[in-house]
């Protein structure tokens, strides 16, 4: 692909709602990447059999998921992953530029991501049989790596101290709302939706073999050993950080400021303990054993 489609849908960023809030169904969303009509057209989105839907909440592995499925349709073939960026081959479906990215890809299967709450996306994926893989990372290295973030990314506020960012983000008051209830609503789904596969970002970091294996079955492409060693080979965290197709160094200063920090810091579990406080800690772990104390699924915190 030529540099045109390398950098898809950035012309569309206007630079004058950098300091938006897009508000939408009780959800909010930052301005430059949203507005009520790319907002409203994700949610009546037409979805395809075919389609593959990577839905996260913010910070919990979502680039390392658009990489492996990307890796895993093709086979660990890499020439896709190392020559078009990630926004263009697995587009956000509530961003402003999907049309677009859409229009410029001939990649199949189609592969899209959202960060959207499933009570926005669920009359869209009604009767569908498109295939949903939810990642999941627990919460306080969610915290730390969206607070890290929040740091370089214009398009979000900028909150000075890390205290006052997890109250925004125990409080629900970061985009796309509650860490809580976003991974609830989506992982209670599992019950009764046979094309919904759940898989944490523990597990992959903890078996990145093994978990390539359990997509590529749940996406009914089954790997030989030597593709799933590919697919490995280029999604561990080191490759990913140098590959610009992935590491968002494509993205102009505008939107996210390099000088302040890189996209991908470090990738590993239990990085929480590196900013929060005893205090911090305590607190922390008191809301989400209650916000929390239903959900089947125990948190791995470190390694």
């Amino acid at each position: 692909m030529g540099e045109t489609s390398k950098l898809v849908g950035l012309s569309l960023y206007d630079g004058a709602r950098l300091d938006v809030t897009e508000m939408f169904q009780g959800f909010m969303f930052p301005g430059l990447l949203h507005t009520q009509e790319s907002l409203h057209c994700a949610v009546n989105f037409p979805f395809q059999d075919t389609d593959i839907i990577i839905a996260t909440y913010p910070k919990s592995g979502t680039t390392w998921m658009q990489q492996i499925v990307t890796l895993i349709t093709s086979r660990g073939d890499p020439n896709i992953a190392q020559t078009v960026p990630n926004w263009a081959r697995t587009p956000w479906l509530e961003q402003i530029y999907l049309k677009d990215a859409l229009e410029a890809s001939s990649l199949t299967p189609r592969i899209f991501t959202t960060h959207l709450p499933y009570q926005l996306l669920s009359s869209a994926l009604q009767g569908s049989k498109a295939k949903v893989i939810y990642v999941s990372r627990n919460p306080k290295d969610v915290a730390v790596s969206y607070y890290h973030f929040h740091n370089i990314a214009s398009f979000l506020p900028n909150l000075a101290t890390f205290q006052e960012f997890l109250h925004q983000f125990l409080e629900g008051k970061v985009s796309p709302g509650s860490w809580f209830d976003h991974v609830k609503d989506w992982t209670s789904q599992t019950a009764t939706m046979n094309n919904l596969l759940h898989i944490t970002y523990e597990e992959l970091w903890q078996d990145l073999h093994g978990s390539i294996k359990r997509l590529s079955a749940f996406l009914q492409c089954p790997l030989e050993d030597d593709e799933v060693n590919n697919c490995a080979k280029h999604t561990v965290f080191s490759v990913m950080k140098e590959n610009k197709m992935v590491n968002y160094t494509l993205l102009p200063d505008n939107i996210i400021d390099h000088s302040k920090g890189s996209f991908m810091r470090n990738g590993k579990i239990g990085d929480w303990k590196n900013l929060f406080t005893e205090e911090q800690d305590q607190y922390f772990k008191g809301i989400c054993e209650s916000k929390m104390k239903d959900w089947p699924s125990e948190f791995v915190w470190e390694v």
